[in-house]
């Protein structure tokens, strides 16, 4: 009886393990796609590491914002949370002027739901330090 009670515990955790890597994998392979998204997209001003000193930014009086310091301050909701998965959404498709911020980024319309998805995963890594999509 015993044997059978540490068989289904160990199924049980092998799955489990299994699960979690899966899971994992799933989130390094978002962020490599967030990455790439982020290269085309938002590197020129951003830079390369999300830190706001793209070589377009030279240009701006004000500079884009360092994701390092997940320091966002629109709440495009209403929610009253600022920095939310929404509001990250909202300002990547419409722009941050539309909420009273930067008329210098703009809006990225044309990006699909699950594109805008992995940009916001890439970002969240910026500010954790685990942006090396591998």
């Amino acid at each position: 009886m015993r044997f059978l009670e540490i068989k289904k515990l160990l199924h049980v955790s092998t799955l489990g393990l299994a699960i979690l890597l899966a899971s994992l994998s799933t989130q390094a392979d978002e962020t490599a796609q967030g990455k790439a998204l982020f290269a085309s997209y938002c590197e020129s001003c951003h830079g390369p590491d999300g830190d706001g000193n793209g070589p377009a930014a030279e240009a701006f009086i004000l500079k884009p914002r360092a994701f390092a310091l997940a320091a966002f301050k629109f709440d495009t909701n209403a929610d009253w949370k600022t920095g939310t998965d929404q509001d990250l959404t909202d300002v990547i498709r419409k722009g941050p002027a539309v909420y009273g911020g930067s008329q210098q980024m703009p809006g990225w319309p044309s990006l699909t739901d699950e594109e805008i998805r992995q940009l916001i995963v890439y970002i969240r890594s910026l500010e954790s330090g685990d942006s090396d999509g591998s």
